[in-house]
């Protein structure tokens, strides 16, 4: 292809590559020499008066798995052992003579309650396996913790392609050992096994991993997703209620966002969730069904915003609801709130913002506080000022490329993107309405 650009003459030439026995060839579309194996990559070369430039389109491409299983650490239960592969994988793997090694993060407080389960399990398999408990809290989810596991990572001993690491605890150790595990041989796979509601719903079905740094929120990180993960809601049943609410509130963004029949099944049989801790109840088929479509339909929204999006090129992003604020009000008060807990706020505020706006009505703005109340979870907080929330927006114009992007309901189940910076009397209207109405609610 010829192209003329500012008066200098230039030629561009598309390369395909194939593999014939082991060796990568580029082949342009008009000669194709050699059979063998086609790659997704092109290679574009480019001559002009200047010289050679070459163009490498390499399109990466993830496959994970997320898999609901139950009594994951049965040890008849073959889900953590080989549920990551896929049939002819498992064959191959089957076929394979040599003992199996895993090595597997827990966090502490799920290694006090679950560590010899666990043990059990992997010693019934015949599996080698190094257990490594972390103190992973949000306190503490820094580099130091991602080098302890590479370093106890190293003196095991793994095959970085057949021996994945194994993560089961919150969203903090799946994001810290997603990060080492990406961090090790370049790219090690894990397994992500998510003990809280909030883990189940967020951080176990997405790519991103990372820790906090230099006071801010997961400011070091990745885009690696899991080869799998794995969702067993049973780890529920030993949760206090404070963690369910925390989950709960991911849930009732992604209904706010995108799905009013969650909304509506969340206002009418939240509480009764909540209390529940979303276990299946056999002699309840109506709660059966609550708690099974609320986690499924959860999730499903939640792939459906991710999986387009991974490495996330395009900013725009509705999962971002709850997340303009409350990192900086999360990390301002730590260890005060929790995750859920300053995304409700976050997400308070911002139905706030959006009856300012005539994007909601008073009435749809009750039933959201009234069913946010009604899962336990804060309303307002005395720390989310109107000094925070300007410097929380300036720092998201700063980092998404000149513009808000701010997710808003519009309505019950439905949202818009707005690009344009919010003006300050629209802020401090929605700030002082949400004060005076909120307020009494009471910190959490």
């Amino acid at each position: 292809m010829i192209s003329n650009n500012n008066s200098s003459c230039s030629q561009q030439t598309k390369f395909n590559l194939v593999q014939v026995k082991g060796t990568w060839i580029r082949q342009s579309d008009q000669f194709q020499l050699a059979e063998g194996k086609l790659s997704d990559a092109k290679i574009y070369e480019n001559k002009s008066e200047h010289g050679v430039s070459w163009t490498v389109v390499s399109p990466v491409v993830f496959t994970y798995r997320v898999i609901q299983c139950k009594n994951i650490l049965d040890p008849t239960n073959d889900t953590l052992i080989w549920g990551h592969l896929g049939e002819e994988e498992l064959k191959h793997t089957l076929s394979n003579c040599k003992p199996l090694k895993r090595f597997v993060v827990l966090d502490e407080n799920v290694n006090k309650l679950y560590g010899s389960q666990v043990s059990q399990y992997f010693k019934a398999r015949g599996v080698v396996c190094k257990i490594l408990p972390l103190p992973t809290t949000e306190e503490n989810k820094c580099m130091e913790l991602v080098t302890k596991i590479l370093e106890e990572v190293h003196e095991f001993g793994i095959d970085r392609r057949s021996e994945p690491i194994v993560a089961i605890g919150g969203g903090v150790c799946l994001d810290v050992v997603g990060l080492a595990a990406s961090l090790y041989r370049r790219r090690t796979p894990y397994i992500r096994v998510p003990t809280t509601l909030l883990s189940y719903i967020d951080a176990s079905v997405g790519a991103k991993t990372g820790v906090n740094f230099a006071g801010g929120k997961n400011k070091l990180g990745s885009y690696v997703p899991p080869v799998a993960a794995f969702l067993d809601c049973s780890f529920f049943q030993t949760l206090p209620p404070r963690q369910i609410s925390n989950g709960m509130a991911e849930m009732l963004k992604m209904a706010l966002m995108k799905h009013r029949g969650l909304f509506e099944l969340m206002e009418t049989e939240g509480r009764k969730l909540l209390h529940s801790k979303l276990q299946v109840c056999e002699t309840s088929p109506e709660q059966e069904d609550s708690a099974t479509a609320t986690i499924r339909i959860a999730i499903e929204t939640m792939l459906e915003e991710l999986a387009p999006n991974l490495w996330e090129d395009d900013l725009d992003r509705l999962v971002d609801f709850g997340h303009l604020i409350s990192p900086e009000l999360e990390m301002r008060i730590l260890p005060a709130l929790l995750h859920g807990e300053a995304v409700n706020i976050d997400m308070s505020f911002m139905v706030y913002v959006a009856v300012q706006k005539g994007l909601l009505t008073v009435d749809e703005k009750n039933r959201i506080i009234q069913c946010m109340l009604s899962l336990e979870l804060p309303v307002w907080h005395q720390d989310c000022t109107l000094e925070l929330v300007q410097k929380s927006l300036k720092e998201r114009l700063k980092h998404s490329a000149g513009s808000l992007r701010m997710p808003l309901p519009t309505g019950l189940g439905t949202a818009e993107i707005f690009h344009g910076m919010i003006g300050d009397g629209i802020l401090c209207q929605a700030h002082k309405k949400w004060t005076d109405e909120l307020s009494s609610s009471g910190d959490k």
